[in-house]
């Protein structure tokens, strides 16, 4: 396929009409394989420079020899664009909609997208896949590196190398993961040393340190089907960690009682005992998809009256789906640090709510995850490598008429999380908000390959790694980093416990409603603070 087959009018004159505190554009209209650019000839700052991929619903509207297109993007701005001429509407409009729906991820614009500065293949030495397990082997010599899953064999939304107890053969661990949905056996995901303590191996106490583990729901169906490899697997977990364990469940008993009927189910009491069971539901899925939905429905209707607002933030439950993943994540924390259990979070497929739990958990817990450097090693450990499917849950945003099953907000769920850490503790958060505000973009739309595909299996296959630039590599470059930083860092070794009280829970107006109203002044604040902080910094250089 050529690009040019889909392009049915690559020019046109056009009028950008503006958005909040913005002035209109009047120029030419270009429409490339990748872009959507409108310029006025003179450079100006206003000019529009949109990657068609952020495109996420077209809307036309024709009247006489001119017609109106509605650009709704997946990063929630809404662009609108009067055209001269009504072949050339109709045109540009069909053009749009081909072009920013193509289904092939090699056809890609990161595949094009060539920087100055950044090289290709610099992703593979960023975040390498044993740098969690060097970090766990500091601290234990229990756990091993384990390549079972080296060719995508075991499982095919794993990375190749995964961290297991030494106890545990490959041939087990192969057999626990024909037990798991989708092969996902239970694998280590953080290592936590109670009360930050740094021990020696030969010398560490198991009730010193706890572990959390994340996997799938294990095949027992209704016939209550079991695995010995799978019930050593976890028992091996309890005798490192001191006889103690919870499986959280991010799905509720019914839904459980359910899943039996189809094959699935969760661990039994009696073959997999020291293990305790609870139930935390989370929604996933087209629930989530909708609370979403209505939230940016909600932010974009200006007609609302502020009783009719109130009503229809409370109606959309985004909150609520917000208060009930911190209160999760805090659970698992306190469990592993105050209570002293080993943790597993699993769901069904353990590739969306259960990251979410495991990743905020860790944020809470360790400091380390909440420096610029940790958090991108987090992410790239706990939801790229870890199998999050971004190409199918980010395919569409909040405007796109047809609403697949499987898209699903649940990564914006955890930066909105995450949001609400860096307000109730502005000072321990490294980064800023301007960090969260990049990743949700970029997740739904971006010129880096970094949040390609639904799993490393599908990386590898595309050669993402190697043809396409990290948006790790982007985002460290110094510039970048001094507008994301956050410029009142102050380490904290403490745990973050969050508040998740109705009063302590807001709605995150620097992204549901950045594109509706101008900059607020404590926006312009917090700009003249990062100024002021960067040049007594240098001054003292």
């Amino acid at each position: 396929m050529e690009f040019s087959e889909l392009i049915r009018t690559g020019r046109a004159e056009a009028l950008l009409l503006p958005g909040p505190g913005q002035p209109p554009v009047r120029g030419t209209l270009c429409i490339t394989s990748h872009h959507l650019l409108l310029s006025d000839g003179h450079g100006s700052p206003s000019d529009l420079w949109l990657l068609l991929r952020n495109v996420d619903a077209v809307e036309k509207r024709v009247a006489g020899n001119s017609g109106t297109i509605t650009l709704k993007c997946k990063d929630l701005n809404i662009l609108q664009l009067e055209i001269e001429g009504l072949e050339e509407t109709l045109d540009i409009a069909c053009s749009i909609e081909a072009l920013s729906s193509l289904e092939s991820v090699t056809t890609s614009y990161p595949f094009f997208y060539r920087p100055q500065g950044l090289r290709l293949g610099d992703s593979e030495y960023l975040h390498p896949p044993d740098d969690f397990y060097q970090q766990v082997a500091l601290k234990t010599n229990a756990w091993r590196l384990s390549t079972v899953n080296r060719d995508f064999y075991v499982c095919a939304s794993y990375p190749p190398a995964l961290v297991v107890p030494c106890a545990i053969g490959d041939e087990a661990l192969a057999r626990s993961a024909h037990f798991r949905q989708g092969g996902r056996f239970p694998v280590l995901c953080y290592y936590h040393s109670i009360n930050g303590t740094e021990m020696v191996p030969q010398l560490a106490p198991s009730s010193c340190s706890k572990v959390m583990l994340r996997s799938s729901q294990p095949l027992q169906g209704a016939n209550r089907r079991r695995c010995a490899e799978d019930e050593l697997l976890l028992l091996e977990v309890l005798a490192l960690g001191g006889g103690q364990g919870l499986v959280v469940d991010t799905r509720s008993a019914q839904a459980v009682k359910q899943a039996r009927l189809t094959g699935g189910g969760t661990e039994a009491k009696a073959a997999y005992p020291g293990w305790k069971r609870l139930h935390r539901p989370l929604e996933r899925g087209r629930p989530l998809q909708d609370s979403f939905v209505r939230l940016v429905e909600a932010c974009t209707d200006p007609s609302l009256s502020m009783d009719r607002w109130l009503s229809r933030l409370d109606g959309c439950r985004w909150l609520t789906h917000v208060k009930e993943a911190l209160t999760t994540a805090s659970l698992v924390a306190q469990g592993m640090d105050r209570e002293g259990i080993c943790i597993l979070v699993h769901g069904t497929e353990g590739t969306d709510a259960t990251l979410l739990v495991t990743s905020l958990a860790q944020l809470i817990l360790d400091p380390k995850c909440r420096t610029m450097r940790g958090f991108q090693s987090l992410l790239e450990r706990e939801w790229i490598q870890a199998g999050h499917p971004f190409q199918q849950r980010c395919a569409h945003s909040a405007y796109t008429q047809g609403r697949p099953k499987n898209e699903a907000p649940v990564f914006l769920l955890f930066l909105d999380c995450v949001w609400q850490l860096s307000r109730q503790f502005p000072l321990s958060l490294e980064f800023g908000e301007g960090m969260l505000l990049a990743l949700f973009d970029h997740a739904y739309a971006s010129p880096f390959g970094t949040f390609l595909c639904n799993s490393e299996k599908e990386r590898y296959l595309c050669e993402v790694k190697t043809k396409t630039h990290s948006l790790w590599s982007s985002l460290n470059q110094s510039k970048e980093r001094k507008r994301l930083c956050n410029p009142i860092y102050s380490p904290n070794p403490l745990a973050l416990w969050p508040s998740v009280e109705p009063q302590s829970l807001q709605l995150w107006a620097g992204l549901f409603l950045r594109w509706t109203r101008p900059p607020e002044p404590a926006q312009e604040a917090w700009e003249q603070l990062w100024k002021i902080v960067t040049e007594e910094v240098v001054d003292t250089l």
